[in-house]
């Protein structure tokens, strides 16, 4: 039986929609990244300008003719050797946009990469839906994750305290602070369903049922630019996520999305 110090935190139902989302996420983002280095460059508009890329990320061959790196946002050029568009030994199987670490399979396969995306895609979806639907008839949403006007008023001291490091205990770490509200939010109500909707944009067969879904966004080339963008928005997220948990206590943290319960004296509200 918990003691006077723990409390039931995360409900089953957001502890198991929580941890498939972590496997669909890291699957999505690995096999996603095999399907960009098939055309590692971004275009705005309906179609490819090859000649004018957002982002573009290859490989030139310098005086000596080795294979040299390149980054290109709009008309900015960095090299990236190392990291991207080269990396490993200076082989033929080194250049490509991400290195073969990051991607799934990490061999170049295409079909097998789309194969692993689109698989986990619709059961990221699934799982989605079901947490927003949960999230609404248990009032999870207005009960946990709005934040009220005296927390909004506490932003730049919550924000002050994380830069510090200084995290609630207590009382205070029984609910989401204003920062975590709002992060959550950002990602449940734009990252989330603007990602999902720009990646159903991408698909022939769906475009040709529900056309709208291209006039949303401007083009084909504009869905896969803001869907890549949003994909990053969110392992950056994701990042922070983790990094808050490392510092305010992973093992209380992980026991209560593991678990549900969590301890008011063994750590904070930042899991």
């Amino acid at each position: 039986m918990a003691g006077d110090r723990q409390i039931f935190r995360h409900r089953l139902w957001v502890r198991l929609t929580h941890w498939i989302n972590v496997v669909c996420m890291t699957v999505l983002l690995m096999s996603g990244l095999q399907i960009f280095n098939a055309h590692p460059a971004l275009y705005w508009g309906d179609r490819s300008r090859f000649d004018h890329p957002i982002l573009s990320i290859g490989a030139v061959r310098d005086a000596q003719g080795r294979p040299v790196g390149v980054t290109s946002i709009g008309t900015h050029h960095f090299d990236t050797t190392g990291v991207l568009g080269v990396s490993g030994e200076p082989a033929e199987g080194a250049i490509r946009a991400f290195p073969a670490w990051v991607t799934l399979p990490g061999a170049q396969w295409l079909s097998m990469g789309r194969r692993w995306h689109f698989f986990s895609a619709w059961i990221f979806v699934v799982n989605a839906a079901i947490y927003g639907i949960l999230m609404m008839a248990s009032r999870h949403l207005w009960r946990d994750l709005l934040p009220s006007g005296s927390d909004l008023r506490q932003i730049g001291r919550s924000l002050w305290n994380h830069l510090r490091l200084r995290f609630p205990r207590g009382e205070e770490a029984k609910h989401y602070n204003v920062l975590q509200k709002l992060a959550y939010l950002v990602v449940v109500l734009a990252l989330g369903p603007v990602m999902i909707l720009a990646g159903l944009a991408m698909s022939p067969r769906l475009d040709a049922s529900y056309p709208f879904l291209l006039d949303i966004f401007g083009g084909r080339q504009s869905a896969r630019t803001l869907h890549f963008i949003f994909a990053f928005s969110l392992l950056g997220f994701t990042l922070i996520h983790i990094a808050m948990v490392a510092v305010s206590g992973v093992r209380n943290n992980l026991r209560s999305m593991i678990t549900g319960w969590y301890d008011l004296g063994g750590g904070n509200g930042n899991g």
